[in-house]
């Protein structure tokens, strides 16, 4: 130190100074500390003592010397200055810590005022919570989640009748508004739609067998936006009413436009299977549940009820397609090409089995494994006669909103939605979604209030109306905030359906999520042997066994397909089927309780939701696996190679899909080595980065189809000529029905294909400039 102070008092020349050594030690009052230069003159003499000034004369030296010293000496009081400036920011810093969990805390009205600290800064900091890490919140999660009791609310809620828009249903919507109130989330707020649904007209829909005496069917229940009309026919039955069944049909050369169709409830949904009907010339859909394709609370028979369900092939309002319900909002009649042109009726599982026993005619094909007759030849009876009297009605519904916003990325959320509405008791679907959505986010409230837990991102809660007719609530609230969407929802978790059973899992997914899910699957308890994880019990290739295709009545699709947010919907089950009361009036808590263990099903539930909200809110990097669309695109150019020989027959070729395929592979790899090597703790470079992880679902839209017209637009999970799957059954034409091919729609499909892989590269890639475009 002598030294030093040799160094200071020669910096400037041979002139008597005064210094005082650097003062690093930090003030009781809290000022950062400083640097403070004295001269002797301001100083009375006296006993000279530690930081007072010190004068000494500069030795005489040669130039070589003095320089070395000025060096070392502007080196020493740059470093002091160093020092203390960063002395002053760090606690500063503390001090901007604490005042934002003050300013955090009058946000959700439930913290105690902070009391002014007297103490040393060091006893201040101490007070201040560090970050927890996702080993400290595991656990908490965990006891929080092992302390739900959903049964209570899953009971309230199957006591009220929720009808799509009636004034009940409007009660619900309050009292969740209220609840959501209740748990000091950030904040509550509402969306209401003016949509058009249907209901039962004045006269019942019958199903009546016309014979030497009349046999009516008895309909507890309707198909929603099927027209009213009256046909009779014939009856053909169609199995599943999948396009392969209708293709068995078609090689039997029965023919359909003179007759009625009857199929199973299953595999895939209502409005998929009127669709077939209607592209086959069937005059009308009968549907009906046949009870080994599902499974039964215990001590329960094969019986079920006439479900509901609806037929429009689309999500949200279909005379809206493509735009909002807003009630200001004026547009010209329109109405979705979804909607059947054809009627369709539900039928019980006995009189669906009483259909079945009267057909005759050729066997049912090996391959449906049932023993039956096609039809259309019918024993005791001349035809069918289906009358359906369905009303189209406005109704005003809502959708409610909860938030607990981000602490780094508030405008970064994702989304968590159940529907709240049902046509019946509704208890596995929306009693279950809803009561799962309360507790998540009263769960997520406490950890920020209670636990340190700081999400970086934002968490919405959403309540939705309508669910039952085709996702109405969630499709227009995507439709009305499109833009407002894009690049700030980056998931959504559909919570609808979770529990159906107890032994099987599914999961459907954008392979965005895979990872998370995996990572999930290790974490979250078996229901039914506890000692292990769900991932312990699947074994190796987890998710090959769990991941199912989307269906299109999923409230996540058009999340998926429509707006691009990576989407995740999940359901345990019984024996790998759906449970048979769904849909019907059996739906009670009654029977569920007897189906499952109500309480240990839903903590498990939420434990494996609750799991992916944390991750994708918690840490820095988005943990969405945007390079596992690699392997997905990876498997689409194999698939077109399969058919090379055709492309070339039609002079063209498939380098260009390659190339947009390995671009995107490429910048995939980039950004992964670009997260390697960046300053995760510099905001703007992390958010940079993180928003090209968002670009990636997004540009699986087609830009090249119309939301109005095509909202699915995703070309791997949507519906439509411009999606994979459609152009890959057009280039088939060519070995089946090549007279039925047209060259130049398929030229558009390539190229539409093209160039919206390529597009999905460069938003991947990031700046203009770093786009190696080879076009």
């Amino acid at each position: 130190m002598d030294r030093a102070r040799s160094a200071v008092t020669n910096f400037i020349g041979r002139y008597p100074l005064s210094y005082t050594r650097f003062s690093l030690t930090q003030q009781n009052d809290g000022d950062a500390s400083q640097v403070e230069i004295k001269l002797a003159d301001d100083e009375e003499c006296g006993d000279t003592t530690l930081g007072e000034p010190v004068v000494k004369q500069r030795p005489k030296n040669n130039c070589k010397r003095i320089c070395m010293k000025i060096l070392f000496g502007s080196f020493l009081i740059l470093l002091g200055f160093l020092i203390g400036y960063l002395t002053h920011r760090g606690r500063n810093s503390s001090l901007q810590s604490k005042n934002s969990e003050t300013v955090a805390c009058s946000a959700v009205n439930d913290c105690n005022p902070i009391p002014p600290n007297n103490e040393d800064e060091t006893n201040m900091e101490a007070e201040i919570p560090s970050v927890l890490h996702w080993s400290d919140l595991a656990p908490i999660l965990k006891v929080k989640i092992e302390n739900l009791l959903p049964e209570n609310k899953i009971e309230k809620l199957s006591k009220m009748s929720r009808e799509a828009g009636s004034s009940n249903e409007e009660s619900v919507a309050l009292m969740v508004h209220e609840e959501f109130g209740q748990m000091s989330l950030d904040k509550v707020w509402n969306d209401e739609h003016y949509v058009k649904l249907q209901e039962p007209g004045s006269l019942p829909n019958k199903v009546t067998i016309v014979s030497s005496t009349e046999e009516t069917l008895q309909t507890s229940a309707y198909v929603a936006y099927s027209p009213a009309a009256t046909v009779n026919g014939n009856l053909v039955y169609c199995h599943y009413g999948r396009k392969e069944d209708f293709k068995a049909i078609t090689e039997k050369k029965i023919d359909l436009s003179e007759n009625l169709v009857l199929v199973r409830s299953g595999f895939i949904s209502f409005a998929e299977k009127v669709k077939n009907a209607e592209l086959n010339g069937a005059r009308g859909v009968l549907i009906y549940p046949e009870p080994s394709d599902f499974t039964f609370p215990l001590h329960q028979s094969g019986f079920i009820e006439t479900p509901f369900g609806h037929a429009h092939y689309g999500t949200g309002d279909p005379y809206t397609p493509g735009f909002p319900s807003f009630n200001h909002t004026q547009f010209p009649p329109s109405k979705s090409s979804g909607l059947p042109s054809i009627p369709v009726q539900t039928v019980s599982s006995e009189d669906g089995k009483k259909l079945l026993e009267k057909l005759v005619g050729d066997n049912c094909p090996g391959t449906w494994q049932v023993a039956c007759k096609l039809g259309p030849q019918m024993r005791d009876a001349q035809n069918i006669k289906l009358e359906v009297t369905n009303v189209p009605v406005e109704k005003k519904i809502y959708n409610i909103f909860g938030v607990i916003q981000g602490f780094e990325q508030p405008d970064h959320y994702v989304v968590v939605g159940a529907q709240r509405d049902s046509q019946g008791p509704g208890v596995s679907k929306a009693a279950v979604g809803t009561s799962l959505l309360l507790e998540l986010a009263r769960l997520f409230s406490d950890m920020v209030k209670s636990d340190g837990f700081r999400p970086r991102r934002s968490i919405v809660f959403a309540s939705w109306g309508a669910g039952d007719f085709g996702s109405v609530g969630a499709t227009e609230w995507l439709e009305g905030y499109l833009n407002n969407l894009h690049l700030k929802a980056f998931s959504y978790i559909n919570l609808d359906s979770a529990v159906q059973g107890s032994g099987t899992f599914k999961v459907s997914a954008s392979p965005l999520l895979n990872k998370v899910i995996l990572q999930t699957l290790k974490e979250v308890a078996d229901p039914v042997s506890t000692d292990f994880t769900l991932y312990t019990k699947l074994g190796s290739q987890a998710l090959s066994k769990i991941i199912v295709p989307f269906s299109i009545e999923d409230s996540a699709y058009p999340f998926l397909t429509f707006s691009g947010i990576p989407s995740v919907s999940f359901s345990f089950q019984k024996e790998n089927k759906p449970y048979a009361y769904l849909g019907t009036k059996m739906d009670t808590l009654e029977n569920f309780k007897q189906l499952v263990d109500l309480n240990r099903m839903c903590q498990t539930a939420a434990h494996f939701a609750a799991q992916i909200i944390m991750r994708l809110t918690h840490e820095q990097k988005l943990p969405l696996d945007y390079s596992s669309y690699s392997d997905v695109l990876l498997k689409v150019s194999f698939d077109l190679q399969q058919q090379i020989r055709a492309i070339k027959d039609l002079n063209l070729t498939l380098t260009w899909v390659n190339s947009a395929r390995g671009d995107f592979s490429r910048a995939a790899a980039s950004l992964t080595k670009e997260f390697t090597h960046s300053d995760l703790e510099n905001t703007l470079i992390l958010r940079s980065l993180n928003d090209r992880i968002m670009k990636v679902e997004h540009g699986m839209l087609s830009p090249y189809v119309s939301p109005k017209d095509t909202p699915f637009r995703h070309i791997i999970y949507g519906t439509g000529n411009h999606t994979v799957a459609a152009l890959m059954d057009h280039l088939r034409l060519l070995n089946t029905n090549k007279a039925a091919f047209d060259a130049d729609l398929f030229k558009n499909q390539l190229a539409m294909l093209t160039w919206t892989l390529q597009g999905a590269a460069n938003s991947l890639a990031g700046n203009i400039w770093d786009i190696d475009n080879s076009f």
